[in-house]
């Protein structure tokens, strides 16, 4: 697919963007090989191609899910000045 000048310009305000005049055709260039580039992508076969979570087929290391820190919750909210069954109260700002 190539676009037209007229095609850029009109990308170029949908998209809020300010092109200078002598940068339009350069622009029309390098658009029209990125949606060649994609055309060329769309045309390969790849329906015995399996989807992989990664290119490199690798596995994380994970850790072990354990509680490594202690609960700290009372002691913050003894500073707070109002608190309520482990919540922290504070003003209403809407009516």
């Amino acid at each position: 697919m190539s676009l037209e000048r007229s095609d850029v310009i009109n990308i170029a305000q949908l998209a809020r963007l300010r092109i200078e005049d002598q940068q339009i055709d350069g622009y029309t260039e390098t658009l029209s090989n990125i949606l060649e580039l994609v055309d060329q992508m769309q045309a390969v076969d790849t329906s015995n191609v399996e989807p992989l979570a990664n290119p490199l087929d690798a596995t994380q290391r994970l850790r072990a899910d354990e509680i490594t820190e202690s609960n700290h919750r009372d002691d913050y909210q003894k500073i707070a000045p109002l608190t309520e069954a482990g919540l922290y109260l504070v003003p209403k700002v809407i009516e």
